[in-house]
């Protein structure tokens, strides 16, 4: 059997490597010869791709726009699975005469505009190639590609020449000179679509270690407790409970990230506001309380009678269940915006291809929840059986349940509160945990390593209520104030950010800076956010580099008006994002940065273009 998959998998992966997919620079190539009656404009298709034939259109473009498309020939259109197409090269005369009749005998510009395919599979984003023209036989061509992050040679003949002219495509998109999105985004255009899969499943473990999934090993872990509790749970039921955990995550992930690349709007950011971080957290509050054996949770009577009558129905009650919190976790929980995501949702909003780019933000997914799989086939093997040692572990699950509440109300409470909130929370479970309880001689050895770790929690506890009546804001850094690198921290420039609120007031700051210029996108709710604030720029390295550059900072909790049309102008879907200028206001795209970035990373990063 195994060697038939491998086989299987061999075959699919050659015949995968055998479909070459190209960048739209050699799919299409693209040329404009002037003569002494007529523009003739050329595209050469490369091998197996074919151009939709109602996206071929000609536009006078200067000095002013009209179009042409209904009065030039064509190549005749065939039939390709509901589609009108065209296979072969395309070669349409312009007349002069047909343009001295729209405009005059005038300097112009014609917009050749077209859009194709390959059979394999791909399809190439909408391109317009512009060519300038004078009766000095002079042309231009300046191509437009509607990708944010290109770098654009134009070429140009000399103005004595006699002959026809022609000027070919000779620009290329240099992985060098893109952010990391703006590759990711050129990877899903031209790349194999196997080897896009498989990379994004290696981007999904990569982000598997960051704060987009660690709030959601509690809540899984807390569910399978739960199930635990009801029946006896084995390896296989602990990998299926997880199974649709992270499928629904998935799911989520997917959905949302579609909604985000075809409508522009983050499905995600739009829900990190006060009022649905504060209902979901309640949520959590009353699982907490439920796992402490307060009560118990259930579904309406009505669904669990539709249910119980089947032969499986409890079971099919708690997979509803986890499905339900595996799609929710997802979208409030643990919002996520990282290069591999950016990059999709930038893809999907150029093409529209919401097949692949959702493929991918689904395989993504699926990489990320690794952990959480690895946590449900643990479940069986490790968890206790029901009664007794599992009623304990079901309370110190109840406890993470309280802190991950904690966790989502840190997004849009003052930090000092979530400090003492942190604190009381900590004490607190010291004291569940059996701190004031007494040690005999035969207490076993276990329950000597809980005393110890409640007298551990009661400390950290008390660190930070200290550190949040000092004044301090940082739950990892509670004594700042009252260590010595604290104080000499304190004392050394910190890094101020101009608040800005609209793109008025940010460009307006680009205008009158004499320096480089850094723009930060930050959100309340957004962890990587604050990761960046405490380690990245608390660094004195960080510090120094930055004091040459002129700060601006753009707050986008509230995801207002101004705050979407912030995030649009760049192609963000939500923070963290930053964003470079030069000293003399032009924009380095190339320089962009998507997620978190530790203090070494963001300066090797600032130090190649600055």
């Amino acid at each position: 059997m195994k060697k038939i998959l491998l086989i299987l998998f061999m075959v699919i992966y050659s015949f995968a490597l055998e479909q070459k997919f190209v960048g739209p620079d050699e799919a299409f190539k693209s040329s404009a010869v002037k003569t002494a009656d007529s523009v003739i404009l050329k595209l050469e298709l490369y091998e197996k791709m074919y151009l939709y034939d109602e996206k071929i259109k000609v536009f006078i473009n200067k000095p002013k726009r009209i179009e042409l498309s209904s009065e030039l020939a064509k190549p005749t259109p065939e039939d390709y699975h509901g589609e009108q197409v065209t296979f072969e090269n395309l070669k349409i005369i312009v007349p002069l005469k047909l343009i001295e009749e729209k405009i005059g005998k005038n300097d112009f510009e014609l917009a050749f505009q077209y859009q194709g395919c390959s059979t394999g599979g791909i399809c190439y984003a909408p391109i317009t190639d512009n060519f300038k023209f004078t009766y000095a036989d002079v042309i231009k061509k300046d191509l437009e590609i509607k990708e944010k992050n290109s770098d654009v040679v134009l070429s140009k003949t000399s103005e004595n020449s006699t002959a026809p002219t022609i000027i070919k495509k000779t620009e290329e998109i240099s992985g060098a000179s893109q952010s990391e999105a703006g590759l990711i985004t050129e990877s899903l255009k031209n790349g194999n679509v196997l080897l896009i899969l498989i990379t994004f499943f290696g981007f999904g473990l990569l982000l598997s270690l960051t704060p987009c999934v660690f709030p959601m090993i509690p809540i899984l872990s807390s569910i399978i407790v739960s199930e635990g509790n009801k029946q006896k749970m084995t390896t296989a039921r602990g990998f299926f409970l997880s199974l649709v955990y992270v499928l629904s995550m998935a799911s989520a992930y997917t959905i949302a990230g579609v909604f985000a690349g075809v409508f522009g709007a983050n499905l995600q950011v739009a829900l990190q506001n006060p009022i649905v971080l504060s209902v979901f957290s309640a949520i959590f509050v009353g699982l907490a309380f439920s796992m402490f054996g307060y009560y118990k949770l259930e579904l309406p009577k009505s669904l669990q009678t539709k249910l119980s009558k089947t032969t499986d129905g409890k079971e099919k009650q708690g997979v509803f269940g986890i499905a339900i919190m595996g799609f929710l976790s997802a979208l409030i929980v643990g919002p996520c915006v990282a290069a591999p995501l950016a990059g999709a949702l930038v893809y999907i909003g150029q093409t529209g291809d919401a097949v692949l780019g959702g493929a991918a933000l689904f395989i993504l997914s699926i990489g990320m929840g690794v952990p959480l799989l690895l946590i449900g086939l643990g479940a069986g093997k490790f968890m206790p059986k029901p009664g007794g040692w599992m009623d304990n572990v079901s309370k110190v699950f109840g406890v993470l349940m309280l802190a991950t509440a904690l966790w989502m109300l840190d997004r849009v409470l003052p930090a000092t509160i979530t400090m003492y909130l942190w604190a009381i929370l900590l004490i607190g479970a010291s004291v569940y945990a059996g701190l004031f309880s007494p040690i005999k001689e035969n207490t076993r050895g276990e329950l000597k390593l809980v005393k110890l770790f409640s007298i551990i929690l009661l400390l950290t506890g008390v660190i930070l209520f200290v550190g949040a009546i000092s004044g301090a804001t940082n739950p990892l850094n509670p004594l700042k104030k009252f260590t010595a690198v604290g104080v000499a921290s304190s004392s050394s420039s910190e890094v101020v950010f101009a608040r800005v609120r609209s793109i008025k007031e940010l460009d307006l700051a680009i205008k009158n800076s004499s320096k480089p210029v850094m723009l930060d996108f930050y959100a309340d709710w957004c962890i990587s956010c604050k990761e960046m604030e405490h380690i990245t720029f608390a660094d004195e390295k960080v510090k120094k580099k930055l004091a040459g550059f002129t700060l601006v900072q753009a707050d986008v909790t509230e995801n207002n008006d101004d705050d979407k049309a912030l995030l649009k102008r760049f192609n963000l879907f939500g923070p963290p994002g930053i964003i470079f200028w030069t000293k003399d206001g032009k924009e380095v795209q190339q320089a962009e940065l998507i997620g978190f970035k530790d203090p070494e990373d963001f300066l090797n990063h600032v130090n190649k273009y600055f």
